[in-house]
């Protein structure tokens, strides 16, 4: 199969043949047609598979045969969880639409607002953007959906994961309802597919690998190490092993810039790259890194998000995951497109319980190996025998409390507290006690009082 039997135009062709692909990935073989159709996507396949380039030809084969863009309009909306992404996402846009009457633009936060303000006067075909920033622009009215065509949640999983949920709520309810939707995302928990398919009509679902599972052309395996000659131990292998370039992942922001400071002080070229980092620092970090100035490129997971590198050769997790499904998307940085990779995670004995979940998830056990001379003092326990996973049933939505008239929820009091369930027979007067009315949140009975009072006195009628 070649692109040009997926119906895509000339001038997409050429772009495309220019950056030296020949035939599309089993990604883009399925989704660009679904996608020229009109039709909602929802696609998981492994990062490094040509996702990005499944939704954009299609997206600028549609653009191109519309009107045009007006002013601060926005028609084809791709939204990313991190600035990284979307800087990668608009670079991919720019490639492909050289030779197409098209204009596209790339809005973050991190950086000043009103030059995106200044850009967006001139609308933009295809408009990348991370939530919070495109909230702030709409908000501004420097962006508008009138002509709206298309929109893009690109790493939906990681979007939702990351508690974008509400904002994309809030982007959702201003985009006008006539518009197609895609959802393309490297993995897919089973919450996240059921959040997801809410915000799709009746999509094509695609899956072209195994779900949680890393490019078979990957290899992985783990250095069982104590927590504090992991250092030691990392510098060891980048200098035996004369490592010309690796992507080295740690679990806090400060401990990416220890990390670094060690690797520069033995003769180590390194940059950290993380949330605290300006977006200044953080580009020209990933510059360094892929010109390879900078040999040792020590990331968080959040910031790594959007590292595109080809032939990246490996990919260490100085620190493993607190959630497994990253360990997926961190090792994917390598192994790109069929490249052969290596996955290497130092793991010591505080991290048997992350190591468990991962081997679990990816249904394989990782082999070890120790290295010379630092055998650890405390022992990593041996893996566990693999358990498949089980469906999770989706969990049903809890059904909200009745409400009354004056708008309390019913077991709550005229202050809007909780009230303690009443016990049978709560009600029922014993001996001579009078039974308790139940007053409404004025102050007042619920109902009037009727001929005489229980202790035999006449009752009093309100005045008006």
């Amino acid at each position: 199969m070649s692109f040009a039997s997926l119906g895509l135009c000339t001038p997409i062709l050429e772009a495309v043949a220019n950056q030296g692909y020949e035939k599309p990935s089993p990604i883009q073989a399925q989704a660009i047609p679904a996608v020229l159709e009109g039709k909602d996507v929802m696609a998981a396949a492994q990062t490094g598979t040509g996702k990005t380039a499944g939704f954009t030809l299609p997206i600028l084969e549609r653009l191109s045969k519309g009107p045009k863009v007006r002013s601060n309009q926005v028609r084809a909306l791709v939204l990313t969880p991190t600035r990284e992404l979307a800087a990668q996402v608009g670079e991919n846009v720019a490639t492909y639409s050289k030779r197409l009457p098209l204009s596209s633009a790339v809005v973050f936060g991190g950086v000043k607002i009103n030059p995106q303000m200044m850009r967006m006067r001139q609308g933009a075909d295809v408009l990348v953007a991370t939530p919070g920033r495109l909230l702030d622009l709409y908000n501004q009215n420097a962006v508008k959906f009138n002509q709206l065509e298309v929109l893009v949640l690109d790493e939906a999983d990681r979007m939702l994961d990351m508690g974008f949920i509400r904002d994309i709520r809030k982007i959702l309810a201003v985009l006008p309802k006539n518009r197609q939707n895609l959802l393309f995302s490297a993995t897919f928990s089973d919450e996240i597919r059921a959040l997801a398919k809410g915000l799709v009509n009746d999509p094509v679902e695609i899956s072209v690998t195994p779900r949680n599972a890393a490019a078979p052309s990957v290899k992985q395996w783990v250095h069982p190490v104590d927590k504090k000659k992991k250092s030691a131990v990392l510098t060891k292998l980048i200098q035996e092993n004369k490592w010309k370039q690796a992507l080295v992942f740690t679990r806090t922001k400060h401990g990416a810039n220890r990390l670094t400071t060690f690797l520069e002080a033995r003769d180590i070229k390194a940059a950290a790259i993380h949330g605290n980092k300006s977006q200044g620092a953080r580009t020209k970090a990933l510059a360094n890194f892929k010109s390879g100035e900078v040999r040792i490129l020590v990331a968080t997971d959040i910031a790594a998000r959007g590292i595109d590198i080809d032939q990246l050769p490996q990919v260490v997790n100085f620190d493993l995951p607190n959630v497994a499904e990253d360990y997926v998307h961190r090792i994917g940085r390598t192994g790109r497109a069929g490249a052969e990779g290596q996955a290497i995670s130092l793991v010591c004995a505080d991290e048997y319980k992350e190591l468990t979940a991962i081997e679990r998830l990816t249904q394989q056990i990782l082999p070890r190996e120790e290295v010379f001379g630092f055998t650890p003092a405390n022992k990593l326990p041996e893996s566990q025998p693999l358990r498949p996973l089980k469906a999770k049933k989706p969990k049903k939505p809890k059904k909200p409390k009745a409400e009354h008239k004056d708008g309390q929820r019913s077991g709550d009091n005229a202050s809007g507290h909780r009230t303690a369930p009443k016990k049978p027979g709560a009600n029922k007067s014993s001996g001579n006690k009078k039974p308790h009315s139940r007053r409404n949140s004025s102050g007042n009975n619920d109902s009037k009082p009727q001929g005489k009072k229980p202790n035999g006195s006449k009752s009093q009628s309100r005045k008006p």
